[in-house]
């Protein structure tokens, strides 16, 4: 018998309990053990805080992308695009293939578009007329 409990604030141990389940079930399956963070971050030169970047994860040939906020002073100058050829550069070197990540359509899917991604789909959410936006790239 087991409990099953509902909640919206997970402790950083519950989880890393079921990611490491998770990862001992996928390398008993596929005999890699490669699941790796990878980050680019932004730092501010005058407070040495985090102010933005990507974080995402490696594992098994694919660079999943998690998170990427940039301050809006610091879009359309090409930071963006920087940061986002230094992980998928990173991801390369790790051995992976390909790409993914999913965004919202009132963020950047066009950004992503531009640097040679491609929708393979989406999935409505709220507020009603915003989407999931799912992309891929190839890295070989």
């Amino acid at each position: 018998m087991v409990e099953l409990i509902v909640t919206d604030a997970p402790t950083p141990a519950q989880t890393a309990t079921i990611s490491d389940a998770l990862d001992h079930f996928n390398l008993e399956a596929t005999g890699i053990d490669d699941r790796n963070p990878l980050a680019v971050l932004v730092y501010d030169p005058g407070t040495s805080q985090v102010i933005g970047g990507l974080t995402g994860r490696t594992s098994l040939g694919l660079f999943f992308i998690d998170l990427f906020f940039l301050p809006p002073e610091l879009r359309g100058e090409g930071l963006g695009t920087e940061i986002l050829r230094r992980a998928e550069d990173e991801a390369r070197a790790r051995g992976c293939r390909t790409a993914v990540l999913y965004t919202i359509s009132f963020q950047a899917p066009d950004f992503y578009r531009k640097q040679g991604w491609t929708s393979f789909g989406e999935v409505p959410c709220d507020p009603p007329g915003t989407s999931r936006v799912f992309l891929a790239k190839e890295l070989a």
